[in-house]
């Protein structure tokens, strides 16, 4: 049995919580959060608390929690027995103060209230201890079937990646729903779309699936576009990505 202490009470939080409630050999002893309304979640599930220094011993405390105040929470945990990890993409290992230190970084995108499995979601690890590391794997599989070890470097560039193709992606389609919403159209007209997208790139990369006016030279369609845009910020962020595919798709010519 691993028993572990989740500091926090965010996205990620509550769904490592969920994810590590149904797991048999884990076994959750406390949640710690500042705010005791946000607390009340995780009440009669488990014991919690929102002072640092009442966090009981564990194999693991995982800090999930805002990438500026993990130093500050980690040495706070410093007294404490087990391995202390954080669940940042961005941040270093070596953000945390103590000896025996990790990183739990499960890769997906979380949002309050939308229930996720865990089970195919990548999980990323490092330790800074062998016997650590060990403990982490085993952890990690009891919640995933897709877990990694990987150092931070490769980890903030895998954090970076996946800002380009989450967080940037789902920026445009708020741009794509502002524009149907101009013209009363449902953004639901393009979901078969955006669904086609992301089924074609499991099949092929994302340079062999590209398609559209800039990557066929379409000057035409391209400026015909630009006239359309009402907003001066989505037609620039428009150009630069019509130029950056143009570019691409013409080096590889």
């Amino acid at each position: 049995m691993y028993t572990i202490s989740l500091i926090g009470t965010g996205n990620v939080a509550q769904h490592l919580f969920d994810a590590f409630l149904d797991a048999p050999q884990v076994k959750i002893v406390q949640v710690y959060g500042r705010n005791p309304e946000k607390l009340k979640r995780f009440n009669g599930h488990v014991e919690t608390c929102s002072n640092i220094q009442e966090v009981k011993a564990a194999d693991v405390h995982i800090i999930a929690i805002n990438d500026n105040a993990i130093s500050q929470v980690a040495e706070s945990l410093s007294t404490k027995n087990g391995i202390v990890v954080h669940t940042s993409g961005a941040m270093s290992m070596n953000c945390i103060p103590t000896p025996n230190k990790g990183v739990f970084y499960p890769l997906q995108t979380f949002s309050m209230g939308r229930p996720i499995s865990f089970k195919d979601i990548p999980v990323c690890l490092e330790a800074a201890q062998k016997a650590s590391r060990d403990l982490l794997l085993k952890l990690a599989g009891q919640i995933s079937q897709s877990v990694y070890q990987v150092n931070s470097e490769q980890r903030k560039k895998l954090h970076l990646a996946a800002v380009f193709v989450n967080n940037f992606t789902n920026h445009l389609y708020h741009i794509g729903e502002e524009i149907c919403r101009e013209e009363g159209l449902p953004f639901s007209l393009l979901q078969p779309l955006i669904q086609e997208t992301a089924q074609k790139i499991q099949q092929m990369s994302p340079m062999e699936a590209q398609t559209g006016p800039a990557k066929r030279g379409d000057t035409e369609s391209i400026k015909n576009h630009l006239r359309l845009l009402k907003n001066k910020k989505h037609a620039e962020l428009y150009t630069i990505l019509s130029q950056a595919i143009t570019e691409n798709y013409e080096e590889k010519l």
